[in-house]
């Protein structure tokens, strides 16, 4: 069977190699988008077998083998090329062309239209060289492109006339519907006769995946609307579905070098001028799905680089809005932050190529970027206010459709919340408080950690923040044992002051677990199935969730430090629920120090002496037996 010309190309654009391969071998990946594992179609012990994901293909050092995924999925098995065709298309949801006479005179056609695309970008290259077209070529100068440049990037120019490129087209015998199909002209709709779609632009050619032409962008010289105007929506030429450079760019990849979307085509000469042979732009659209799709077939983490003005960062915005519910394991976007008022073009000639390696270096992750979506100039000063952010945070996470990458993002998003809602009231109006971070934390307040015995640190050096550690992990942990606690004490967990990472991370992945709880179950009840009743059905769905999103053995040693530390009185009618409480007061009492302790660190801190520092130990040796005495 043969298949129309541009399909195999899709179909090969769709699949990501390694993880064809990756149903059949074990793969490590090794650097990059090249992985190693060992060879399925001969004996071996060492592992020879590679596949390159941006280059698409696989070999084997040891046995020869060599090939792209379909070759892959026909060699293992055992399939005829059009059969592992057809399946490998219906795993990305790809329509299998047939050949029926109209699919092989749709395929003509679209030959035909790019043979038309293609003349026209000849002809416009002619025109620049024209006196007709000198004020294009010394515009293109004035931006500090050179000759070859120009030439390089196939620049055009379309003159000021009604018809000019439609008559040289005639003139080489291609029918007037056709350069209208192909975008190059405008019929009126009361069937006058057509016109040159672009007129007194230089013109900027667009190719597909394969470097052929097929469209055009055309920047208008003078003060003419609109600036730049885009071929439409051809047989050949779909924006959302496209790059410009992006053939370039898939070669650049292959050298390693950084996808960098752009916003304008000038943006992106001056890019590739300067060594970023990886760099794209949208075609007059913000960045669309489709384009998203072909920047994360190129790389895992793209670098988005928009003017530093306004309307560059609502394009910066309106781009992790649309990215972020297509979010997948690996793949996310990077932000370049640009000085104001300048683009990658203005910022290579101004400073040169060090200024966008720079940028590049300090580019923010599009966490950062969700974050500061709702929550950047929005005050956190009140339970209100911060309510109000967290709710527009989750609201936004929950944007993302995979679950995976929801539960740490989730994670990431309440670490930061709590952060922000526990602000420490020692730090009343210092206003160089950092809200979430303890007073006296090493850069806490952006300087040095403390000497011994500065203000605050006292009780960390006694021990009290290995207390509050032990304590984080043992109230967790109890809520493993008894997942009924999550649901009657949701609220105390949210609000308990976990400072170790890892353990808020885990807070997280229990309260994202309490969908899995069912709600009505009664703690008394919970409690009296007794340590050998088995594992409630509960406690196997959290600890299954848990273990997908990598926090099994967090939570199993969570889990045995609650067994060491819950022993309820049988007579306490809380049980559980009640020592849990008691100690989430204790620990809270540690992370917030008493306003005594507070005063004790002050006067030892202004005066190192002997009283000072023998009040302080009492006052730290108290607070050692009440946390004995709590259990822990």
């Amino acid at each position: 069977m043969a298949f129309p010309p541009g399909f195999l190309d899709e179909l090969r654009a769709r699949l990501s190699l390694s993880d064809v391969v990756g149903r059949k071998v074990t793969l490590k990946r090794r650097s990059g988008s090249e992985y190693a594992g060992l060879c399925p179609f001969h004996n071996e012990k060492t592992p020879s077998f590679t596949v390159n994901d941006k280059k698409g293909f696989f070999h084997c050092f040891g046995c020869g083998a060599h090939g792209d995924a379909v070759g892959f999925v026909m060699k293992t098995e055992g399939l005829s090329f059009p059969e592992s065709v057809e399946k490998l298309a219906r795993e990305v949801n790809l329509p299998v062309p047939r050949a029926t006479p109209v699919e092989r005179e749709r395929a003509e056609r679209v030959a035909t239209l790019q043979q038309v695309v293609e003349e026209a970008a000849r002809w416009f290259q002619k025109q620049l060289r024209l006196p007709v077209g000198r004020h294009g070529l010394d515009y293109l100068r004035g931006r500090g492109l050179s000759d070859a440049t120009v030439d390089e990037f196939r620049l055009g120019f379309a003159p000021d006339s009604r018809d000019g490129l439609l008559a040289h087209l005639k003139r080489e015998g291609v029918p007037v519907d056709k350069i209208v199909e192909a975008g190059l002209a405008i019929q009126p709709e009361d069937r006058r006769d057509p016109y040159d779609r672009f007129r007194g632009r230089v013109m900027f050619p667009i190719n597909d995946r394969r470097g052929r032409t097929i469209a055009f962008g055309g920047r208008v010289m003078g003060q003419g609307e609109p600036k730049y105007l885009n071929s439409p929506e051809t047989p050949l030429f779909h924006k959302g579905a496209n790059l410009y450079c992006l053939d370039r760019a898939r070669q650049a990849v292959t050298k390693d070098q950084p996808v960098i979307v752009a916003e304008g085509y000038m943006d992106v000469i001056a890019l590739h001028g300067a060594g970023f042979t990886g760099a794209v732009a949208p075609l007059g659209t913000a960045l669309t799905e489709g384009q998203l799709a072909e920047l994360w077939k190129l790389t895992d983490e793209p670098y988005l680089c928009f003017d530093g003005d306004n309307a560059g960062k609502r394009a910066a915005t309106r781009a992790a809005e649309r990215a972020l519910p297509l979010l997948r394991a690996g793949k996310s976007l990077r932000f370049l932050a640009l000085p104001a008022g300048e683009d990658p073009d203005s910022l290579i000639r101004s400073r040169g190529a060090e200024a966008i390696t720079r940028s590049l270096d300090l580019a923010r992750p599009l966490v950062d970027l969700v974050w500061s979506l709702d929550t950047e100039g929005k005050p956190a000063d009140t339970p209100e206010r911060r309510a109000s952010l967290q709710r527009a945070v989750e609201q936004r996470v929950n944007e993302i459709a995979d679950p995976v990458v929801r539960d740490y993002y989730r994670a990431e998003m309440r670490s930061r919340l709590n952060a922000i809602r526990r602000p420490d009231s020692r730090a009343g109006g210092r206003p160089d408080f950092v809200p979430g971070r303890r007073p006296f934390q090493k850069g806490g307040f952006g300087g040095p950690p403390p000497a011994p015995f500065a203000a605050g640190s006292a009780a960390r050096l006694a021990g009290t923040d290995l207390d509050a550690s032990r304590q984080e992990r043992a109230l967790l942990g109890a809520l493993l044992e008894r997942p009924a606690l999550l649901h009657v004490l949701a609220e105390d967990v949210a609000a308990l002051p976990i400072a170790n990472p890892e353990l808020d991370r885990l807070r997280g992945g229990l309260l994202d677990a309490l969908a899995l709880v069912p709600g009505g179950l009664d703690p008394a009840a919970e409690a009296a199935l007794g340590d050998d009743g088995g594992t409630p059905l509960e406690a196997r769905l959290i600890e299954e969730h848990l273990e997908r999103v990598g926090l099994g053995r967090l939570a199993a040693g969570a889990r045995a430090k609650a067994r060491e530390a819950f022993r309820p009185d049988p007579a306490d009618p809380d049980g559980w629920a009640g020592q849990w409480r008691r100690m989430a007061r204790h620990l809270n009492q540690l992370t917030t120090d008493p306003e005594e302790l507070r005063r004790a660190e002050e006067a030892l801190a202004e005066d190192m002496s002997d009283e000072n520092l023998q009040r302080l130990q009492a006052i730290l040796d108290r607070m050692r037996r009440e946390s004995l005495e709590s259990g822990t």
